[in-house]
């Protein structure tokens, strides 16, 4: 009788396989199962205290409070411009900053509320007709900074200006200039629009080499599903029935919340380098450079590599271990409760350095 042919992996599986292969043969960084138990325990404790859920996204001021199409392009575009946010400046008033209603944000809240000021100004900056073509001068007037003489610009925004023009094009060539017809032919799986995703837009190809292996990532591309499934809550144009396929977003943020919660563990030579690359950066110096030298670790160095493949298997055994507790959660829930506790406490995390990397991936 022939056998079967298996069926080809999904690009969330292809990034679980990833994680898994690159914690097996890191040299840096490790995932220590005494302080996945211990973490396991403690973010459940915490977001079962809180009741936290995917209610929590839109409890946010700068995102869209009615899930309806104009949400899904929101977040396109959102999602499209989601990577780097660092800044190399340690005084906050010099740092990339857009006021909202009076309040100032900077981070990745910046971004959100140039995109809100952008629309209250009648800018159609959610629409790839506009954003397509505009010109540099316009997209440059849309993510100003609030005061361009003592702050610094947005980071990397000639190369968001080179993505939005690109995935415009591509909305406008294949899907009628809107993503919610991306979502449309995803059939309601997550797997298959992180798919979608990853092949018509080449700015979400997140992969990599690592010890002569091909590695895929995809921080951008399954936050984009994650957040159009937490902004509807799991209904509608968020229903996905494979959502928890999704794995953890590999950014900065997350892997240091990881550290403080003893989930994941960086070697002392790792450690002293992300230490002094912050020192470093924050002096202005240190571009150009290769580790050990401290300076910006460059997108594909075997150490950024093993942080973020590191973070996404950390998060996977915290998982394992919540499940087989009887709880139910799944990795965009906890990413998404790991990144907001690192915001909020940042004075938690002061000790443990995040690794500074400039590029269009996260």
């Amino acid at each position: 009788m022939p056998v079967a042919a298996s069926l080809p992996k999904t690009a969330p599986e292809r990034v679980l396989d990833s994680a898994r292969f690159i914690n097996q043969h890191s040299k840096d960084v490790s995932v220590p199962e005494a302080g996945i138990s211990k973490a396991a325990q403690e973010i459940i404790g915490r977001m079962k205290q809180t009741g936290y859920s995917t209610k929590e996204w839109k409890r946010h001021t700068l995102t869209p409070s009615v899930a309806n199409s104009a949400a899904i392009e929101w977040i396109f575009v959102v999602d499209v411009l989601n990577f780097s946010f660092w800044s190399s400046q340690k005084d906050a008033c010099s740092q990339y900053t857009v006021t909202l209603d009076g309040k100032p944000y900077r981070g990745y809240w910046s971004l959100c509320a140039a995109i809100n000021r952008a629309q209250r100004e009648n800018t159609h900056i959610t629409s790839a007709a506009y954003y397509a073509n505009a010109s540099k001068e316009e997209l440059e007037h849309v993510f100003r900074t609030d005061a361009p003489e003592t702050q610094e610009a947005m980071p990397l925004l000639e190369q968001r200006i080179e993505v939005l023009h690109q995935v415009g094009q591509v909305l406008l060539t294949k899907y009628g200039g809107k993503f919610i017809n991306v979502v449309k032919q995803s059939q309601n799986s997550a797997a298959r629009l992180v798919e979608l995703i990853v092949r018509d837009f080449p700015c979400f190809r997140d992969t990599h080499e690592f010890l002569g292996q091909r590695v895929e990532l995809y921080k951008r591309a399954q936050i984009l599903v994650a957040d159009i499934w937490a902004c509807f809550e799991g209904q509608d144009y968020g229903q996905f029935d494979d959502i928890d396929c999704i794995t953890m977003f590999a950014d900065y943020r997350v892997p240091q919340a990881l550290c403080h919660f003893g989930a994941l563990e960086y070697s002392p030579r790792l450690m002293e380098y992300l230490k002094q690359s912050e020192r470093v950066v924050r002096q202005g110096h240190g571009v150009g450079v290769q580790p050990p030298a401290p300076g910006l670790l460059p997108s594909g160095h075997p150490w950024e590599v093993e942080i973020r493949g590191n973070s996404i298997w950390a998060v996977e055994r915290i998982r394992q271990e919540i499940v087989a507790s009887g709880a139910s959660v799944n990795a965009i829930l906890i990413d998404f409760y790991m990144w907001d506790y690192a915001k909020a406490h940042p004075e938690s995390m002061h000790n443990i350095p995040i690794h500074l990397t400039r590029c269009i991936y996260y």
